[in-house]
């Protein structure tokens, strides 16, 4: 670029030098004209306009200099505020090129934008609040400054030739790309009225639709004519219905088969025992084989934890106090055994003081962990402190006694017998304060109670159970809400899940021999038990405190696991 304006410039000094050589006149002509008296005067007019073109042209020629070395210069050490682009040297082109250059670089001023975009929301807010009688506009959260910038094909990309609107359209802006999105989305999922704001408003706000309404029997429920409560509970995205609190529907049970709780050590002798600690992790396992086994459940692999041999008893029954510290172990003996699982100590109680049972294997833990009651011989109900592990009192029925339950948290006892009555005992007082027929019942042979304590379950020796309420039964009411009549055999095992959906009962006299019944509507689930599995000898059920897993001991050892799909937690 330099050689070009060098030689340009040696160029016009040549020029210039030709023309005062042609322009100066000879002395020849001069004598000539002093010779031509006549043509001396416009010879002297030429001259001075020669003169004066040549003054112009030094002129043009220094300013056109002056352009080539600011060129030059730009060239070389750059411009900081006038930058000239080539092959444009006029002012004014300096001028429109500069500003066309300084659209390159910009200033991040999102801040302030963001606060013009709502500045200028809120005026159209106020506007929009006069024109519709206050409707409400909604202020955009936040603005993308790189839209309006971005340029989209929308002609090579075959799923976005849709959102021409002319065959020969390619390129768009960002803006109007996303407008095409949403107008096509809006095309392809048309939205319902009643989820629009604008046409709720509008819908209830006229008198007009309210008598419509009103006429085709459609009548707003008084609490639910305030659309911003409707708004706040839609711009909200907590859950509304928690879904663990759902009602259990009847017919059939969601689960699923899971590795059996005691794959990884099983029993050799029939599992009388199942039991979840609260924290719903350890199962506690226990039967004939005289040992008591720990396991962590987590439905794959249920790693074993402990296990422990009671070499003088084999095991009828271990049951966790409720606060889970120890375990309380029977089995046909006249002592029993306590493990204590903080100590890790095994403590063997008993005989108990003045009294003469062979027997403790049937007994029940009160849920507040005071009291542990045992069945006695000739109608008698032992009651032994959990703490000192003596025995603290006796209560006496008329029958024979064969099963107990707690209620009330504790305060009150339920005990069946031989003479197919219920008692209801007051522990504070140990005293039978009420004493009911149980209907249709001979023998009764297993008591359950609710976690709540509304209601109980009574099983017979013929396979009857009968579901009281127990509110109604303690006030005169002897008959049932719902009898029973699944199960052809005695009745040696009830069990109620953690929110007494779930009532299961069993007998180990007949295979397979366990039924699951849907609370409030006393149904049986239809696909239990499951046809391509056999459940053998079931003994022994328990649910997890949440209600997530269900455990089923049988008489071949195995401990049974399933997951209940309805439950979110175990």
């Amino acid at each position: 670029m330099s050689l070009i304006s060098q030689n340009i410039f040696h160029k016009n000094r040549v020029n210039k030098t030709k023309r005062e050589d042609v322009d100066l006149p000879s002395p020849l002509e001069g004598n000539e004209h002093f010779e031509d008296g006549q043509e001396m005067v416009p010879d002297i007019i030429r001259t001075k306009k020669r003169k004066k073109e040549r003054k112009e042209e030094e002129k043009q020629l220094e300013v056109e200099e002056e352009r080539e070395m600011k060129k030059l210069e730009n060239f070389l050490f750059g411009s900081l505020y006038a930058p000239i682009e080539f092959g444009k040297v006029g002012d004014e082109d300096v001028q429109t090129e500069a500003e066309k250059d300084s659209t390159l670089f910009f200033t991040d001023r999102s801040a302030n934008s963001a606060l013009s975009v709502y500045e200028e929301d809120a005026e159209f807010a106020k506007e929009s609040s006069d024109e519709e009688d206050g409707t409400k506009q909604r202020k955009p959260v936040w603005v993308d400054e790189e839209e309006e910038k971005t340029n989209i094909n929308i002609s090579k990309v075959n799923r976005l030739r849709k959102l021409r609107k002319a065959e020969d359209e390619s390129l768009i802006s960002g803006s109007d790309y996303v407008s095409r999105l949403r107008a096509q989305h809006a095309k392809l999922n048309p939205g319902t009225e009643w989820a629009q704001r604008d046409s709720q408003s509008k819908a209830y706000s006229s008198d007009d639709d309210e008598s419509s309404d009103e006429e085709n029997g459609v009548v707003v429920a008084p609490g639910h004519k305030d659309f911003e409560s409707v708004d706040d509970i839609l711009r909200t995205n907590e859950d509304l219905v928690v879904k663990n609190g759902t009602k259990l529907l009847p017919g059939l049970l969601e689960y699923s088969k899971l590795v059996d709780a005691n794959a990884e050590d099983p029993s050799n002798g029939p599992i009388n025992s199942v039991q979840f600690h609260r924290n719903a992790q350890l199962l506690l396992t226990a039967g004939l084989d005289r040992r008591v086994r720990f396991f962590q459940i987590d439905g794959k692999r249920n790693t074993k934890i402990q296990s422990i041999f009671l070499e003088d008893c084999p095991i009828r029954k271990a049951s966790f106090l409720p606060d889970g510290s120890q375990v309380i172990i029977a089995g046909r003996r006249k002592f029993f055994y306590s493990f204590d699982l903080v100590k890790a100590r095994v403590d063997k109680i008993g005989p108990l003081i003045g009294r003469e049972e062979k027997s403790l294997e049937t007994f029940e833990v009160s849920p507040d962990s005071s009291t542990i009651a045992f069945v006695g011989n000739e109608g008698y109900i032992l009651l032994v402190s959990s703490k000192t592990k003596e025995l603290i009192g006796t209560l006496k029925m008329n029958g024979t006694v064969r099963s107990l339950a707690f209620s009330d948290d504790g305060r009150q006892l339920l005990s069946s017998g031989g003479d197919g009555h219920i008692y209801h005992w007051d522990l504070r007082t140990r005293t039978c304060f009420h004493k009911g027929t149980d209907e249709g019942c001979i023998t009764g042979t297993a008591l359950c109670a609710s976690p709540s304590g509304a209601l109980f379950a009574a099983g017979s020796s013929s396979g009857i159970v009968n579901v009281y309420n127990r509110e109604q039964f303690l006030g005169g009411k002897t008959k049932p809400m719902k009898t029973i009549e699944n199960l052809t055999t005695k009745v040696d095992f009830m069990k109620f899940s953690s929110d007494a959906q779930i009532l299961a009962i069993s007998s180990s006299m007949k295979k397979n021999s366990l039924k699951l019944i849907h609370i409030p509507s006393y149904t049986v689930f239809s696909n239990w038990p499951p046809s391509n599995r056999t459940l053998h000898y079931p003994r022994c059920l328990d649910f997890s405190p949440g209600g997530g897993f269900m455990t089923v001991g049988n008489a071949a050892g195995k401990v049974l696991l399933y997951k209940l799909h309805h439950y979110q937690h175990a």
